[in-house]
């Protein structure tokens, strides 16, 4: 049955969420609705245009109808101010308009989630190396033909294709994404969910297929984000509420809340690096620049699987591959190869020079959790290479991070570099500066707020010392990016960066 304004208004008032209508008539009451829109940069004939958001402007509902909007959503405190903008236009006004924009943007768009396969990925890190090795498998030989993304890298839906802003996306976003899915012919949907999407409603009313929680660490806790880690761990956990199946690392912290929740689904799939009693494991772990090999076992199949990228913690998120693979009933044959040829931009990215005199390692970890993992594998699997580490921490949320990414960073690297990392209308100074306050004594270290010069900084230091170097450069992965203010202001990559720099000390790179 199509959408209407009228088959709106009777959801929202049974979802509790209808205060009010304003300018809806027997007549207009049957306009088709085909979708719904929060950002009016998007073209939205035939869509409802939600005013939301504290720098929304009136101006963008105008734009909106001037695209073809049939009416908007707002809450109780603008309605009087928009219909003054917009007399006559149909407008529902909501009591809460989180939850009500995401159902009424899974009716307008028509419950894509049911005809396709949903994936959501949850967890403090690895959410994007799993969405990727998932990714890789599923599209097999044919890139970009069957399978959708969502996360924190890259958004692709069949049709839009662009470098993402949110991790997950604001509801409205969020389904028509889903709808470009299968309007473009694919089959799967694969996604990071965030504990913020999960938090803010963005992923409320959605169906999926297979649950994954990766891991649990603290993250993500500021006054504009959670208040606490409590409010963090029960955010992640709202994901198995939405599954059929979960699918669970048996070696995450809270590992019996987690569980509690996850056999709420309708199964439950395991995994683990280290425990035989999962339903997929493994063992014969071993890795050495660059590579990662190890044996998996699963219900249907045991056999060797290699990863052409470094981490050792990487075997969790093959792992994880391989039991959500499981679920959906892929062969050992369509799963090995794909993960051996795996890619994850800024992810675990190693640049090697000729000589291996300076290497770089890419990598987005960005979180206590992440370098608790990053760094011990950094020194297993570069034995006897100096280790220089340049990384920032993000303006306005995530506070904690400034001073527990310098004290995890200094119990492995030989030097630090603070630089700027996305500092929004923060002061990267004041930033980097909680940084050295939090610096172990002893530990050497630069404050270099330009990102470019503390990248080239590093290189230099990596060729002073008489032993091999690592470069390590964190959070940013491959963006061309950064946040400053309210912009996003174009930069290199870090990658980049890093090679023109060795070749300015006279290295030729293929």
């Amino acid at each position: 049955m199509k959408t209407t304004l009228a088959s709106l208004v009777t959801l929202l008032d049974e979802k509790g969420l209808l205060a009010a209508t304003r300018n809806v008539t027997p007549e207009n009451a049957e306009t088709p609705v085909s979708g719904v829109d929060c950002d009016s940069r998007v073209p939205c004939a035939g869509h409802v245009f939600v005013c939301k958001g504290r720098a929304f402007k009136p101006q963008y509902l105008s734009i909106a109808l001037g695209k073809g909007a049939v009416a908007y959503l707002c809450d109780e405190e603008h309605a009087d101010e928009l219909e003054a903008v917009a007399p006559g236009v149909p407008a529902l006004v909501s009591s809460d308009l989180r939850p009500a924009m995401a159902y009424a943007a899974a009716e307008a768009f028509d419950r894509p989630d049911h005809k396709i396969k949903v994936i959501g990925i949850t967890g403090t890190k690895g959410k994007s190396t799993v969405a990727y090795m998932l990714r890789a498998i599923l599209d097999g030989e044919e890139p970009y033909e069957h399978t959708g993304i969502l996360g924190s890298i890259e958004t692709f839906d069949g049709i839009e294709r662009e470098e993402s802003h949110n991790t997950t996306p604001e509801a409205p976003d969020l389904w028509r994404h889903l709808y470009n899915t299968y309007e473009a012919g694919l089959e799967y949907m694969t996604m990071e969910v965030a504990s913020q999407g999960l938090k803010y409603d963005r992923v409320l009313g959605l169906d999926l297929d297979i649950a994954c929680f990766l891991n649990i660490g603290r993250d993500h806790i500021s006054p504009v984000e959670h208040p606490d880690f409590e409010d963090y761990f029960q955010s992640k956990l709202k994901i198995f509420d939405m599954a059929k199946v979960a699918v669970v690392n048996l070696d995450t912290d809270l590992l019996d809340q987690v569980m509690a929740r996850a056999e709420k689904c309708e199964r439950v799939v395991t995994f683990s690096a280290t425990r035989h009693d999962a339903d997929v494991w493994a063992d014969h772990i071993e890795s050495l620049y660059g590579l990662v090999q190890f044996s998996a076992h699963t219900p249907s199949w045991t056999g060797p699987v290699v990863l052409a990228m470094p981490g050792l913690f990487n075997v969790d998120n093959a792992l994880a591959t391989i039991a959500i693979c499981e679920v959906l009933g892929i062969k050992e044959e369509d799963i090995v190869l794909p993960l051996c040829q795996a890619k994850v931009p800024g992810r675990m990215e190693l640049l090697p020079t000729p000589d291996r005199k300076v290497t770089a390692l890419v990598d987005y970890a960005h979180n206590k959790l992440s370098y608790q993992r990053f760094f011990p594998s950094v020194k297993e699997e570069f034995p006897g290479f100096r280790i220089v580490a340049v990384f920032g921490a993000p303006g306005g949320k995530a506070y904690e991070r400034r001073t527990e990414l310098p004290q995890e960073a200094a119990k492995w690297a030989d030097y630090l570099i603070y630089t700027e990392e996305d500092p929004a209308n923060d002061s990267v100074d004041e930033i980097c500066r909680q940084m050295a306050d939090a610096t172990p004594a002893g530990v050497p270290y630069e404050v270099i707020t330009d990102r470019e010069q503390a990248i080239r900084r590093a290189v230099e230091i990596g060729y002073g010392y008489e032993e091999n170097a690592i470069v390590c450069l964190l959070a940013k992965g491959d963006e061309t990016r950064q946040h400053e203010g309210d912009a996003f202001v174009p930069c290199r990559t870090d990658g980049d960066i890093f090679q023109d720099a060795v070749r300015d000390h006279g290295v030729q790179l293929n």
